[in-house]
């Protein structure tokens, strides 16, 4: 059977440094925000190219917290997109704003940032490019505008660990940025851990304090804060993994290219790579118009591959509150029946890819798709 992606292969490859870095932790005498979450977060710092970086337990509360430290709460509004995990617009809502959606580009599924001003009111505070597949959006124009309208910019660079834009490293190109360190992410802890991203000293100081319960130095609430650390253990996981960082990158831009070159003549819709920076792949992710027989079809051969993202949110039970309807984002619509992703991870090899590549090239032939 083959999977969408399995920690345990990873696991397998690094199993000796995952071992010592636990027991490094559990021997230190210190489970929590110990010496392992300053080295991780200097280390992160300095990889992204920012000034700063506050260790979370996860990357929804790195986007919660990231809002909270820019004073957006009741009454404000966030431009994003609807094409995003759960979690990029459960932590608006959770911070009390209201998340304003702004359809996507057709090529890379982006933000389309030719919509951004078109929703643009007295009440927006903030918009929030998602890197979406591994992919930055167009930060320059997000940034014009922002500028313009004197907004706050934040990047959710969950799915974008490593890519770049413009020889900037995401998350490097805003006010204030949040990741997510979940296991199936580029880079990923064994367990879940997030992490926030600044240039503004003020910021930090005060996601430091948001983080434990708005504390600094002694058990005294300067602010009312959150419980939301990272802990000794993921932190130490991640400094290790943290130096295979490029590796990783590297294999994955390779199997990207293999799966480029095996499927641009058929009737798969690669994705599109932009000229101006790295795309991560966190996803391979492709389209077809008959995405679900051909995923039913995968299955048979004990091929298991995931949509990502079947349901756009704007539509969601969870969400019918923010009043959208179908039809107001259409092209996230149209994107949402057709896409599905590739296996593409670092432990899996090229004959596992090749296998994938020829199942599916049989299906598309067998059933003239």
């Amino acid at each position: 059977m083959i999977k969408s992606w399995d920690y345990k292969l990873e696991y397998e490859q690094e199993k000796e440094e995952i071992h010592a870095a636990i027991e490094e932790v559990l021997t230190s005498g210190c489970l929590i925000l110990g010496a392992q979450v300053k080295k991780f977060e200097s280390d992160y710092a300095l990889y992204c190219d920012v000034k700063y970086c506050v260790g979370v337990d996860n990357g929804t509360n790195a986007v919660f917290l990231a809002l909270k430290a820019l004073d957006i709460g009741a009454g404000d509004e966030v431009i994003t997109v609807s094409n995003t995990a759960v979690p990029t617009v459960s932590a608006i809502v959770s911070a009390g704003a209201r998340p304003v959606f702004v359809d996507i580009n057709e090529s890379d599924f982006l933000m389309d940032t030719t919509k951004i001003e078109n929703v643009i009111t007295s009440k927006t505070k903030c918009i929030l490019p998602v890197h979406l597949f591994g992919q930055c959006v167009n930060m320059d124009e997000v940034n014009r505008i922002a500028q313009k309208h004197k907004l706050k910019v934040l990047e959710d660079c969950a799915q974008s660990h490593g890519a770049i834009y413009q020889k900037r490293k995401a998350g490097s190109m805003s006010d204030i940025a949040a990741t997510s360190f979940y296991p199936t992410k580029v880079l990923g802890a064994f367990g879940d851990a997030g992490m926030v991203m600044t240039n503004n000293e003020n910021l930090y100081n005060k996601l430091m304090r948001l983080r434990f319960y708005g504390m600094e130095k002694t058990y005294y609430a300067v602010e009312h804060g959150y419980n939301s650390r990272l802990d000794e253990i993921q932190a130490a996981i991640l400094l290790k993994r943290l130096n295979h960082l490029e590796a990783y990158l590297a294999k994955r831009n390779q199997l990207a290219e293999n799966y480029n070159k095996y499927f641009k003549d058929t009737s798969l819709k690669i994705p599109e790579k932009a000229k101006q920076g790295r795309h991560s792949y966190y996803l391979y992710v492709v389209r077809h118009p008959q995405r679900d027989f051909i995923l039913e079809e995968l299955k048979k051969k004990d091929v298991f591959l995931n949509i990502s993202y079947p349901w756009p949110i704007h539509i969601m039970e969870g969400y019918k509150h923010l009043n959208y309807k179908e039809g107001d984002l259409p092209v996230t619509e149209k994107i949402a029946k057709e896409l599905f992703s590739l296996p593409l991870y670092p432990s899996m090899t090229e004959e596992m890819q090749q296998y994938i590549c020829e199942i599916i090239n049989e299906i598309l032939t067998k059933h003239s798709l």
